[in-house]
C-alpha cells in the first residue's frame, strides 16, 4: 500500500546454524525419559476412537482407567514414518508454504476469547471483529498463514460458528489457514470447504495437503476425546497436525525445565505416534509451548529466560526426530506496552535462534493468549518484518565494499552525497512499518504519538484499503450454499440428539 512499508510476500529460510543449549547426550537423556514415561506411566485417553486405534496397533491399553502405554521400541518405530518436510497448498499456489528443514513460516494469532483495540477497549470476541481481523491479516504479507481463528466469534452459535469462520477464511484469504481440530465435525467441514475453494477432491488433498490444525494434549498426560477425534480425522486425509502439549513448568509439568521438557516430549511423541497409526506418513509438526508460571500467583509467564531455554532445547528435540518444529511469539502483558514488546522480542529471538519452522502464534497475541489485539498485530508484524530482513544474505562484493566512495570522501568527510550512496539510499536499509526514527522535535510536532497509537492508525488504514476478495463469485456461492446446508443438518442432528436424551 502506498506510504506503508509493507514487505512483499516471500518464502523464508533461516541461513543460521541453530543454537544448541544442551549436549547430544542430554538430548538422549530427555528422549529416554520421555519414552520411559510413555512405557511405564502412559497417557490417559478419553476418546473411544483414539483408544481403539492404539489398541489395534498393539499398545498396552488398560480400559479400566483408559491408560495407554507404548513400548519404547514401538514409539521409536512409529515416529520414523512422519515426513521431515512437507508443503501446504493455498488457494493461490504462489502462497504455498513449506515446513521443515530451514524453512520458516510465520502464522497469525489463533483462539483468543477476547479482542481489543485502543478505540473500543477489551471486549468479547464477535464475528464483525473476526472478519476485520482476518482482512488485516490478508494485507500483511509477512504473515504466511492464518492461525485457526484470530478470535472467537462468541456471538455465533457454538455448534455452527466454525462454518462462518471457514467461509471467511475461504473468501478473504489467498493464504493457507488452520481449521479447528476440536472434534471430527469441524475437520470434516473444513475438508469440504477446502475442496470447494481449490476445486479438488479429498483424494487430491491427501496428495496435496491444504489444511493444518493444532492438537493439544491436556497436560499432564491426557488426551481428551474431541482432540483425539480431530487428530484422527486430519490424519485419515493426510492433513498436517501441529502436536502441541501445553506444559507450563511448575503447574502442568515439573518445575524443572528438564522435567518439563521430558513431559512435553513424551506427550508430543504420543500424538505423533497416533497420527502415524492412523495413516503412516501423515505430516506432523513437533509443537513446543513450554514456558513457566509466576510462582507467586500461578499465572502463566511468557517471553521469559526459561521459555527461551525451552525453545532452544525443543528445537534440538524436534531435529532429533527429523520433524518440523513449532514455537510461539507470546506475551503475558495485558496491554500493548513495553512489556508486550520485549516479551515478544525475547520469544521471537528464542524461536529464530533455535531454528523454528512454524512461528505460531506469530502476531497479535496478548494477555497470555486470552486476547487478540489489533495494535499488537501491527507491532508483531514490525518484529517479523525486521527478523525476516535479518535472514536475508549480506552482500559482500566489489560494488558493496564502496572503495571508490571511501577514497572520494577521504578523512573527515561524509557519505550522504556520494554516487555510491545515491545509487542505493532508497533500498540500502530496512524501512520500518511502525517504528519512528525521526528526532524528538519532528516527532513532537507530528503529534508525539506512541508506537501503540501509530499501530492503531496503521491497522485501520490496512482495513480501509484492503482489496476485495479475488475468489471466483461462483465458488463463493457454492461455499455459501454448503454453509447453509450444513447449518440445517447440524441443527437437525443436534435436535435428534437432544430428543434422544
Amino acid at each position: 500500500m502506498p506510504g506503508l512499508a509493507l514487505l512483499p510476500w516471500r518464502q523464508l529460510t533461516n541461513p543460521f546454524r541453530p543454537l544448541e543449549i544442551v549436549s547430544a547426550d542430554q538430548v538422549e537423556t530427555i528422549h529416554r525419559g520421555s519414552v520411559r514415561s510413555l512405557g511405564e506411566i502412559g497417557v490417559e485417553v478419553l476418546g473411544d476412537r483414539a483408544l481403539a486405534a492404539f489398541a489395534q496397533a498393539g499398545a498396552l491399553v488398560d480400559r479400566s482407567n483408559r491408560r495407554v502405554r507404548l513400548d519404547p521400541d514401538q514409539t521409536e518405530e512409529l515416529i520414523t514414518t512422519a515426513p521431515h518436510t512437507f508443503e501446504l497448498h493455498a488457494r493461490n499456489p504462489e502462497r504455498n508454504v513449506t515446513f521443515g528443514g530451514t524453512n520458516l513460516v510465520f502464522g497469525a494469532v489463533g483462539g483468543p476469547a477476547f479482542v481489543t483495540d485502543l478505540d473500543r477497549g477489551r471486549r468479547a470476541g464477535n464475528f464483525a471483529d473476526f472478519v476485520d481481523y482476518v482482512r488485516v491479516i490478508a494485507t500483511l504479507d509477512v504473515i504466511h498463514q492464518e492461525g485457526g481463528g484470530p478470535l472467537e466469534p462468541n456471538d455465533l452459535p457454538v455448534e455452527t460458528r466454525h462454518l462462518d469462520m471457514y467461509r471467511t477464511f475461504a473468501v478473504e484469504l489467498e493464504k493457507t489457514w488452520q481449521c479447528i481440530g476440536f472434534g471430527a465435525r469441524p475437520v470434516q467441514d473444513a475438508l469440504d470447504v477446502t475442496c470447494l475453494v481449490r476445486g479438488v477432491t479429498r483424494d487430491d488433498l491427501v496428495r496435496e495437503p491444504s489444511l493444518m490444525t493444532v492438537i493439544n494434549t491436556n497436560s499432564p498426560l491426557r488426551l481428551d476425546g474431541p482432540m483425539g477425534d480431530g487428530l484422527i480425522e486430519m490424519a485419515l486425509y493426510g492433513q498436517p497436525v501441529v502436536a502441541t502439549p501445553f506444559t507450563l513448568a511448575g503447574a502442568m509439568s515439573p518445575v524443572s525445565l528438564a522435567g518439563a521438557l521430558t513431559q512435553q516430549n513424551a506427550e508430543a511423541l504420543f500424538l505423533v505416534a497416533l497420527s502415524q497409526i492412523v495413516r503412516p506418513g501423515t505430516p506432523i509438526v513437533y509443537g513446543a509451548f513450554t514456558s513457566n508460571v509466576d510462582m507467586r500467583t500461578g499465572a502463566p509467564a511468557f517471553g521469559t529466560p526459561e521459555s527461551v531455554k525451552s525453545q532452544l532445547a525443543s528445537g534440538q528435540l524436534a531435529r532429533r526426530y527429523g520433524l518440523p518444529w513449532r514455537s510461539s511469539n507470546a506475551t503475558a502483558s495485558n496491554v500493548v506496552d513495553a512489556q508486550a514488546a520485549y516479551d515478544s522480542e525475547m520469544a521471537v529471538c528464542g524461536a529464530m535462534m533455535g531454528g523454528v519452522n512454524l512461528l505460531y502464534p506469530g502476531a497479535g497475541w496478548l494477555e497470555g493468549g486470552l486476547t487478540a489485539s489489533f495494535e499488537k498485530l501491527i507491532m508483531d508484524a514490525e518484529i517479523l518484518q525486521m527478523m525476516s530482513e535479518v535472514l536475508q544474505p549480506l552482500a559482500v562484493d566489489d560494488a558493496s565494499l564502496g572503495f571508490d566512495a571511501i577514497a572520494d570522501v577521504g578523512p573527515g568527510g561524509h557519505f550522504f552525497g556520494t554516487a555510491h550512496t545515491l545509487e542505493r539510499y532508497e533500498t540500502a536499509f530496512y524501512r520500518p512499518l511502525l517504528s519512528d526514527w525521526r528526532n524528538f522535535e519532528t516527532w513532537e510536532s507530528d503529534g508525539a504519538r506512541t508506537a501503540t497509537e501509530r499501530a492503531n492508525t496503521i491497522w485501520k488504514r490496512l482495513l480501509a484499503e484492503a482489496p476485495p476478495s479475488t475468489l471466483d463469485p461462483a465458488v463463493t456461492e457454492a461455499i455459501d450454499a454448503f454453509v447453509a446446508r450444513r447449518k440445517r443438518e447440524i441443527a437437525r442432528s443436534d435436535a435428534r440428539t437432544e430428543t434422544a436424551r
